[in-house]
């Protein structure tokens, strides 16, 4: 009951988390095609400095980073720090534990990755600048497809919940991996050494001694920095970052337990009158509060923590940044970008997932999990196609530098697929799902 409660909190804040992202969305489109579009440019466009002396922290190649690059460099970092802590976990103790659990899922999202490609590359020419963008419509966005999910409410199968989860995370495995390999410039080795050398020092510490979170804060700005400057996109740092993150508690549950209680049958009592604690009640609860924050390991405590403030300030911003459609202009909104990205995210997902799942289960590498069927999984292979933010990211990426309009056809097209892929999505699911399976649903 405690982890269908924690759930189905988890789907409550998916819901909000996901309303305001596409309310940031419509609202950054409003913006760039009003009177107000100059300012939104100029304000993306500002300069930022965190100087100590004449080193400037928020700084690239000896350039000050805009506001637009520090959150697309820098915030989104984070955003890929929570990914990356999601994914070890995942790996850990998840659905990506074992070969019998990730099987399943790492096939689906494999066809969900090469077909939209394969579409995609339909829609354009090879040798020409609209190739630059064939990732754009791989990914799935974890947030927002269970945002969708979790409006059907109590009438989900676990199972299904899962499988979105699962293969999800393998997409964001196969986004990060696109990103390091095919969206870096030329590569400083002195850079890349500091940051092993960084990296080695910070994990051995996590690994054998008691390392305060300030610390990993420290170590990860450094990391961060110098990816910045390595000509390796700098978001990969929350990547690596996430996995020298201890996942071992430092206090074992068992002897949590019995602290507590040895704590609780000598807590000093004071007379009811009383409403101020004495000194030596606030040292006992000094000791609980210390034994707890030491029973939860600092991967969980980190994502835990990253999970409000990603979900609620990181993505939004981004999304205000980046989602700025301009719909009147020079170039042509409806071209053939706009049009493969939509497709590729709408068909192509839709079938990659289904298609390599039903093969899977097929010849026998994997089973049908329990409740599913092959009509809720038409459903959930519908919100595959719901790729907001790494879309949008890798977007950013592939044209923002010399191919504006290219850059707004592309995210015309990630909004458009977007939205048809969860809205076909819920529709689907709305139609094929009962809520006769109750003790198996959230």
């Amino acid at each position: 009951m405690i982890i269908l409660r924690t759930l189905k909190d988890i789907s409550s804040r998916n819901i909000v988390a996901s309303i305001l992202l596409f309310a940031t969305a419509i609202f950054a489109a409003i913006v760039a095609n009003s009177s107000w579009a100059p300012f939104y440019q100029q304000f993306l466009s500002q300069e930022l400095h965190l100087c100590i002396g004449d080193f400037n922290l928020f700084s690239h190649g000896g350039h000050p980073l805009t506001v637009i690059e520090f959150i697309n460099d820098g915030l989104m970092a984070l955003f890929f720090l929570a990914v990356g802590l999601e994914i070890k976990r995942e790996l850990l103790v998840g659905e990506l534990s074992s070969f019998r659990k990730a099987i399943l899922p790492f096939i689906a999202a494999c066809g969900g990755m090469i077909l939209p490609v394969i579409i995609y590359s339909f829609w354009v020419q090879t040798d020409m600048p609209e190739a630059r963008g064939m990732a754009i419509p791989m990914a799935t966005d974890i947030a927002f497809s269970l945002g969708v999910l979790s409006l059907l409410g109590n009438r989900v199968p676990l199972s299904l919940k899962i499988f979105l989860t699962a293969f999800a995370v393998v997409d964001d495995v196969g986004g990060i991996l696109v990103i390091a390999l095919f969206y870096s410039s030329t590569v400083s080795y002195f850079y890349l050494i500091a940051v092993a050398v960084l990296y080695a020092v910070l994990y051995y510490m996590g690994r054998f001694g008691r390392v305060q979170k300030v610390v990993f804060w420290l170590f990860g700005v450094a990391i961060w920095y110098l990816f910045l400057q390595s000509g390796i996109h700098s978001t990969i740092s929350g990547v690596i970052l996430a996995f020298a993150i201890p996942a071992r508690p430092r206090l074992d549950a068992g002897k949590y337990i019995r602290r507590i209680r040895n704590v609780i049958s000598t807590f000093p009592v004071s007379s009811p009158d009383n409403i101020v604690l004495t000194n030596e009640q606030i040292a006992a609860l000094k000791q609980v509060e210390h034994a707890s924050d030491r029973v939860i390991s600092p991967l969980q405590s980190l994502e835990d923590h990253l999970r409000t403030s990603v979900n609620f300030i990181i993505l939004p911003l981004f999304a205000f940044a980046n989602a700025g459609v301009v719909f009147s202009g020079n170039g042509e909104l409806l071209g053939n970008v706009s049009m493969a990205v939509a497709s590729g995210l709408l068909l192509g997902k839709f079938v990659g997932i289904y298609l390599f799942t039903w093969l899977a289960i097929k010849i026998g590498l994997a089973p049908m999990p329990n409740g599913m069927d092959w009509k809720n999984l038409a459903g959930v292979s519908m919100l595959g196609g719901v790729g907001f933010t790494v879309s949008l990211f890798i977007a950013n990426l592939s044209f923002s530098a010399n191919y504006p309009d290219l850059l707004n056809q592309a995210k015309f097209g990630v909004l458009c697929g977007t939205v048809l892929s969860g809205i076909v999505g819920y529709i689907l699911l709305r139609i094929f799902l009962s809520s006769r399976n109750a003790s198996d649903t959230l």
